[in-house]
């Protein structure tokens, strides 16, 4: 497609999936003016609301100011000053990163892969600022160059993934991005550029399956709990409007809790609040915000909490043995120190993966105690990168170890030709000469027929038919060709024959044009 087509229909999707994320924070608050408050406050409070929740799912801070009545009820320490709310909405920005693969898909399958990244974050840049401008209010201020570029970002994101993934996928697609990148990439050395791809499948990979892990986690804890979780809802007594506006907070912050989960199965778990803390090792909790989910929260110390250590070590053991057998069958030349450079290389990787999630997952929910709520990066991402390291150099020592050297080709065969290594039936019948049998030859055709008698038969002698003298074929060696089978539904004209071969219709014919004395 042409380049004005490509820009066109990605700024397009950008503009209806920045619609539709703001969308997801304007209907619950709509819901809210129109059925809790009875359209009795001004409509302009829950638009600037939206804003303010779209920029925080894509991790922009909201600076709030309350008034004094507000922050009285809240009963919190410095609820009447200026307070940031920093923690990110990963839910919308999911969904951003999801239209930004997207996006990032179509254009490279287009041939425009940076064309369609740059439009998309043009649109997402305006929305930022659009966003900036409708919540900054005396309630509600943001910082405009950071509403500038961080939905951007998100989205460029997503389409710089979707380009890379569409470019592996089908490596002939013309990607202007994709291409740069994998032109530079081949200008690397071997090995770095070895090392670096078997670090981001088997790091990133493993990342992702401890998030996968945790979510499973998190899912059956939910189940668990349902019964306390259940009753916060009849507690809080929202009614409709409140819950459903409630249940879509709760989908916002689902991503955040997952990275959470993942926090406490690698051991520094997360806070809720200065001084709570929430690990396999124990929980401390202080006043918790009224959010359901949280009522699925460990109460104290499960018996076999640290041995969830191993999920991590087998993940990065599982890929670096994945990724090494592989490199084995197609180059047996394995250094030793090659697997712990990998192992090295993989635990940057995750480290920092996980590390930087659990950063974005984190941050200020309110004033007072409630600014520190969420795991500490720094010990995530160190705890990450030393188990799914060990396991990588694990994996890749016994990739290398536990498979031979491939026979180069042409030895087994030299072998078996040398007499060292006896061939196998199949091999020899492959190159023993068969016996072929003798041919058949077919009979010669019937001669013509003889011209039709007249209806009155005359007294002279009856007309002779010539019959040809055929020879009969020679018969197969038992060896080489068996005789045919007998079948008992045969007519009877060619049963008394025997083993003659047949002759087709020319036997036929001589079979019923046998005139004997009936026919004078």
């Amino acid at each position: 497609m042409r380049r004005t087509t490509i820009a066109l229909l990605a700024s397009l999707e950008a503009f209806v999936a920045a619609l539709i994320g703001f969308a997801l924070a304007f209907v619950p608050l709509m819901l809210l003016w129109a059925v809790h408050f009875g359209l009795a406050v001004d409509i302009m409070a829950f638009v600037h609301a939206a804003a303010g929740v779209w920029l925080l799912g894509h991790g922009v801070n909201v600076t709030v100011q309350v008034d004094a009545v507000t922050a009285e009820r809240t009963g919190l320490a410095g609820a009447g000053d200026p307070f940031p709310i920093a923690i990110a909405l990963l839910g919308i920005a999911l969904l951003t990163f999801a239209a930004g693969v997207r996006i990032g898909r179509r254009s490279a399958a287009g041939g425009h892969a940076l064309t369609g990244a740059v439009a998309a974050m043009v649109v997402f840049a305006a929305a930022g600022s659009g966003a900036a401008a409708l919540a900054d209010t005396p309630v509600l201020h943001t910082n405009p160059w950071w509403a500038l570029a961080l939905p951007a970002f998100v989205v460029g994101l997503g389409a710089l993934v979707g380009a890379i993934e569409e470019s592996v996928r089908n490596p002939s697609t013309d990607v202007a991005g994709a291409g740069f990148v994998r032109r530079r990439v081949q200008d690397l050395p071997p090995l770095l550029g070895e090392v670096t791809v078997a670090a981001v499948r088997v790091g990133g990979g493993a990342a992702f399956g401890v998030l996968a892990f945790a979510a499973a986690m998190l899912g059956v804890a939910v189940f668990v709990d349902y019964a306390t979780v259940a009753g916060l809802y009849q507690a809080l007594d929202a009614g409709i409007d409140g819950g459903i506006a409630l249940t879509m907070a709760e989908l916002a912050i689902l991503p955040n809790l997952v990275i959470w989960a993942a926090a406490w199965m690698l051991g520094p778990g997360f806070a809720i609040g200065a001084g709570s803390s929430v690990a396999p090792g124990g929980t401390v909790l202080g006043p918790v915000p009224g959010i359901p989910l949280l009522g699925a929260l460990p109460n104290g110390a499960p018996l076999l909490g640290a041995l969830l250590l191993v999920v991590p070590v087998l993940l990065g053991f599982v890929g670096a043995w994945i990724v090494g057998s592989a490199r084995r069958r197609a180059d047996a030349s394995t250094e030793w120190w090659r697997p712990v450079v990998v192992a090295l290389a993989v635990a940057l990787v995750a480290g920092v993966t996980l590390g930087l999630l659990a950063r974005w997952s984190g941050g200020a929910v309110g004033p007072g105690r409630l600014a520190v709520v969420g795991p500490d990066p720094w010990a995530v991402g160190a705890v990450a990168a030393l188990t799914i390291g060990l396991g990588a150099l694990a994996g890749g020592f016994a990739a290398m170890v536990g498979r031979g050297a491939p026979e180069p080709a042409g030895t087994s065969l030299a072998r078996r030709d040398d007499g060292i290594e006896p061939a196998d039936a199949a091999t020899t019948e492959a190159f023993e000469p068969r016996a072929t049998p003798a041919p058949v030859p077919r009979p010669s055709p019937a001669s013509p027929k003889a011209p039709a008698r007249s209806t009155d038969r005359p007294t002279t002698t009856p007309p002779t038919t010539d019959r040809p003298t055929t020879t009969p074929p020679p018969t197969a060696p038992p060896t080489t060709a068996p005789p045919a089978r007998r079948d008992d539904d045969e007519p009877w004209w060619r049963r008394d024959r025997g083993d003659a071969p047949r002759g087709g219709d020319a036997d036929d014919t001589e079979a019923f044009d046998r005139t004997g004395p009936l026919d004078r």
